[in-house]
């Protein structure tokens, strides 16, 4: 019997409320109960088909209102104890990261000082920010204080606010002040309390995007379970909370599970509303919180590139998201005080390049297969052409000289090119730029996600292949699928998530730092992959299985499989977290503090010192004194600073060191134990080692690169305490790490 539809019906962006809840329904019921659903979408049918029954005339009246009643009470309870697990899930998150913490570094029992030295990875100096706008007389003094900042890098007064990014601060010391907690809780405990709660907001997206795709809070659960265990490739809050990415991932996931939602097809329009309302807002403030944020867009924007020049996605949606993002690109450009970067991000050359060649091949999805192919080949090379041209004019009216460097910093990455210079080298000797080695693809192996994964991206990748072939020959896409269509790959949603997954996997095999961007989303992918009965039955249907029938098996399946595997989760890693928190850690740095207490007693508050970039971010935090550089490695101007401060463990003279430390107007200098007498397995990426060969102090014989110069090193032999370095510095502090030198003002002659 052929089914009578609307053109309106057919269509996925004009579908009327009384069809949309009916489809719903029969969606959820589907999922909850084979057969019932079966049953309950047979009579929907017959309504639709002109409302024939076996039953009495009055039949058809009461039996849909029976059903929409029970429907959506069914409805109602599944919505009301997925959102009690969701909570559930990030408070138990938050809450053991927070005792995790407490337990590593003995926080609540430490001194203030002692605190804030347990900020690692050189992220120390962020919270010194946050401190000094509750320190201010008011908000708009300190805000006013930072933009006109001369008490940071010595010698230059620079907007901090837009340098280092800090709205985290001026937002967090804002609801400080506001709420005035001071009355009941530390500065430091609020400000720590505020990213343990945005990381509670991180594992909650993750949860509502697999929830979304699957249909069950069942596969949150999963999500959450498999972050937590694989907490080491999934976040680094637990050892450098004021790093911007901890920041700013949590709104990042909230943006992922809006647009999930509202690349949905079976979506009502409020909601649809309500996702692209979240969408817009936190791109927006993705974007202000995290300098590299503009990348990781450019990365979603070439995902939904490839959804729009496949036709997979309605022109009115992805005319809506370029909307969201050329908004928030520009309220980001105007907060950040004009950023340059912004105007020449990949990002931005990107959407444009997409708008104008849509703009010029409107008829681009219309034809036959070879057209359209062909066609498609020429949409690409218009969008980079077009992208590559205006970010090629943008960086020649506004110099930007960060976008050599990387392209530079690239090509000397993968090969291309070979280099000397010490700034490029340092940051391909930096963890988080070599490749993951494979005791990262372990850990994903040994908690059962790397093989539920490849599985699940095989599925949905042959699947959204599929999809992709009928759509480049003309077939239209099926607006309200149902389970026995078995084309999992068909839902836009799911086909975003293909393409999110193998780009930013494609980073992670080359970066180990993108793996904190990859990880919490394979386990959310795979999460929803094993939950899902569509993935299910798109196997079963690929397979032809007669001997049951596959929607039975697919909803078993989609049921035994995630209790499977959350019961052997629960019963291997249970007893592990729970021992992480019982077990007694001690973390406590005497040097350090003895030679922060030092600088806080002895040296005056005027001093610069020059020093590690990681080690002066800790001495800007504890002190507030000027320093020479700080540990930000997006910043070329800083890592050249850097590379002047790190002269002290090269082979040059003393006159030379003293030339470079007052033309920084430094007034002591930082010798550590650790760096001038590193015994690193992987022999080229020591410090003394880079500044070798970017001086030109190495020989090579027989294939080994050996250090020469007529001077000694300089950390060295400044301890000879033999002119002429006593001529130019006094070694004014020291103990087991640090030795603190004082840059003589007067240079006094001894021999």
């Amino acid at each position: 019997m052929t089914e009578v539809r609307s053109p309106e019906t057919d269509s996925s962006e004009g579908v009327g409320d009384e069809d949309e809840t009916r489809n719903e329904l029969e969606l959820e019921t589907t999922r909850a109960d084979g057969s019932a659903s079966a049953e309950e979408g047979t009579g929907d049918d017959a309504l639709q088909e002109g409302g024939q029954s076996d039953r009495p005339p009055e039949s058809p009246v009461k039996r849909p209102t029976r059903s929409l009643a029970s429907g959506l009470l069914q409805r109602l309870a599944r919505l009301f104890f997925g959102c009690l697990a969701a909570v559930a899930c990030a408070v138990l998150y938050a809450t053991y990261m927070s005792l995790y913490h407490d337990r590593k570094f003995w926080f609540s029992i430490r001194q203030e000082l002692e605190r804030e030295i347990t900020f690692q990875g050189g992220s120390g100096f962020y919270y010194y920010y946050y401190k000094h706008m509750l320190t201010a007389a008011s908000f708009e003094r300190g805000f006013y204080e930072l933009m006109v900042d001369n008490r940071t890098l010595s010698g230059q007064t620079i907007n901090a606010v837009e340098r280092f990014s800090l709205y985290p601060e001026l937002i967090t010391s804002f609801i400080y002040r506001l709420t005035g907690g001071q009355d009941f809780v530390e500065p430091i405990y609020f400000y720590v309390g505020a990213v343990f709660g945005l990381q509670a907001v991180y594992v909650t997206a993750l949860f509502v995007c697999s929830w979304v795709m699957s249909g069950t809070w069942v596969a949150g659960m999963l999500t959450v379970s498999w972050y937590v265990i694989n907490r080491p490739d999934t976040t680094k809050v637990d050892y450098a909370i004021p790093l911007r990415d901890n920041w700013a991932l949590p709104y990042f996931s909230c943006q992922v599970a809006a647009l999930t939602g509202f690349l949905s097809n079976n979506i009502r329009s409020a909601t649809e509303m309500c996702c692209y309302l979240t969408l817009s807002a936190t791109t927006f403030v993705f974007l202000l919180v995290w300098e590299h944020s503009h990348y990781v867009l450019f990365v979603q924007g070439l995902c939904l590139l490839l959804l729009d020049s496949f036709d997979l996605v309605p022109a009115r949606k992805m005319a809506d998201i370029h909307k969201a993002y050329l908004g928030a690109l520009f309220l980001a450009y105007l907060f950040h005080f004009q950023n340059a970067a912004l105007l020449s991000s990949p990002l931005l050359s990107l959407l444009i390049g997409s708008v104008l060649a849509r703009y010029f091949q409107q008829k681009m999805k219309m034809g036959p297969l070879v057209a359209r192919v062909m066609k498609l080949f020429l949409h690409f090379h218009l969008v980079f052409t077009t992208g590559i041209t205006f970010s090629y004019l943008v960086k020649k009216l506004v110099p930007v000289s960060e976008s050599d460097f990387i392209l530079k910093f690239l090509e000397v990455k993968f090969g291309l090119n070979t280099t000397t210079d010490f700034v490029t080298n340092i940051l391909l000797c930096q963890e988080s730029f070599q490749t993951p080695g494979q005791d990262f693809f372990l850990r994903l192996t040994q908690a059962s996600v790397l093989p539920f994964y490849l599985l699940v991206l095989t599925v949905c990748l042959l699947s959204t292949l599929q999809t992709i072939y009928r759509r480049l020959s003309g077939q239209p896409m099926t607006a309200n699928l149902r389970l026995e269509d078995g084309r999992v790959g068909e839902q836009p949603e799911v086909i975003y998530h293909v393409f999110h997954t193998l780009l930013f996997g494609g980073l992670a095999l080359l970066f180990d730092g993108m793996k904190y961007l990859w990880t919490p989303y394979v386990c959310m992918f795979t999460a929803f992959g094993v939950c899902s009965p569509e993935l299910w039955m798109t196997v079963l249907k690929w397979l032809k299985l007669k001997s049951i029938h596959p929607i039975v098996l697919s909803l078993i399946l989609s049921t035994a499989v995630p209790t499977i595997i959350g019961f052997s989760l629960w019963r291997e890693y249970c007893p592990r977290v729970l021992a992480e928190l019982s077990d007694v850690q001690e973390f406590y740095d005497a040097d350090t503090v003895e030679l922060i207490s030092w600088i806080n007693s002895q040296a005056p508050g005027a001093a610069v010192f020059a020093g590690s970039p990681e080690l002066l971010g800790t001495v800007k935090l504890c002190s507030g004194s000027a320093v020479t550089s700080l540990p930000l490695y997006s910043d070329v101007h800083l890592l050249r600073r850097s590379e002047d401060s790190y002269q002290v463990y090269s082979m040059r003279s003393a006159e030379d060191i003293y030339k470079i430390l007052t033309s920084q107007k430094a007034n002591y200098v930082i010798i550590e134990e650790s760096i001038c007498n590193e015994l690193s397995p992987n022999k080229g990426c020591r410090i003394k080692d880079l500044l070798d060969i970017a001086n030109a102090h190495v020989v090579y014989d027989k294939g080994e690169i050996y250090s020469f110069s007529k001077h000694g090193r300089f950390c060295h032999e400044i301890k000879m305490n033999y002119s002429p370095y006593t001529n130019y510095f006094t070694r004014v502090f020291w103990n087991r790490s640090y030795h603190v030198y004082k840059v003589n003002s007067v240079i006094s002659f001894q021999y």
